[in-house]
């Protein structure tokens, strides 16, 4: 991983983050993961964190390429690396926003549902990925997003898999608004600097309290990636993941009797 995957800049009053890996549309491996961590541990003095990707995407997820043959020991390290970024943007002290300029997609949607807040461009796309490509959104997407937008839309968007635009994310309560591409970094400059207005000490008692539904879901998180773990190297998994490398339909087995 090079040293300039993760991109931090101090702005006004906010700390930027960008996931810069464009030729992989900004997914995440556990290095990277890691990298963002220590770039929210080393914001706090600022008002607020914005979470964006580089030019291309906002975020895919985790990274794909080593599903088709995966090693239990990397991919253990792949889930345990999701859980750490989601949980360190949650315990963060200050708001966490999103600046949605692109497609969020698996592990990027669910980036999104870590986020407090998250202003999407109108190119942006979301949705979930998991049953599609060998995986299961289980941190966060088919636990803590039933609470934003409601379970049978949650559970649409982690069973079906399909792709929302931002309209529709908007109308869904993924995000708090969309805008014209162009006007992305000045819309959520206005938000930073509605923050910054606020006293830093009462938002973050506001923002741990808010968190009542992440802390309760954590079981449903570590559960979840249990079960993951132990269906590493699964036919479907293999299948999965092939066939989004190869961009064409999984041939998944029949379920088991």
């Amino acid at each position: 991983m090079g040293e300039d995957s993760v991109l931090v800049a101090r702005r006004g009053d906010a700390t930027w983050i960008t996931l810069n890996r464009p030729e992989r549309r900004n997914a995440y491996d556990p290095e990277m993961a890691d990298a963002v961590v220590a770039a929210l541990d080393g914001s706090t003095r600022s008002r607020a964190v914005v979470i964006t990707g580089a030019p291309g995407a906002f975020c895919a997820g985790g990274a794909l390429g080593n599903l088709s043959a995966p090693d239990v020991t990397s991919m253990r390290g792949l889930y345990r690396g999701s859980l750490r970024l989601f949980d360190a943007v949650r315990n963060h002290p200050r708001p966490v926003i999103a600046a949605v300029n692109g497609a969020a997609a698996g592990g990027g949607n669910e980036l999104v549902v870590a986020c407090d807040l998250a202003i999407a461009a109108e190119s942006a796309t979301f949705g979930q990925t998991g049953p599609r490509v060998g995986s299961a959104p289980v941190t966060g997407a088919t636990n803590v997003l039933g609470v934003q937008i409601g379970e049978k839309r949650a559970k649409e968007m982690a069973l079906l898999c399909r792709r929302y635009t931002a309209a529709q994310a908007l109308e869904l309560g993924l995000v708090n608004a969309v805008v014209p591409d162009e006007e992305l970094e000045a819309a959520v400059d206005a938000v930073v600097a509605e923050l910054a207005a606020l006293s830093p000490r009462y938002l973050e008692i506001a923002k741990v309290s808010s968190n009542i539904w992440w802390n309760a879901a954590r079981d449903s998180f570590t559960n979840g990636l249990g079960m993951l773990v132990q269906a590493i190297g699964s036919p479907d998994m293999a299948e999965g993941a092939q066939a989004f490398l190869e961009k064409r339909r999984p041939r998944f087995p029949d379920p088991d009797a």
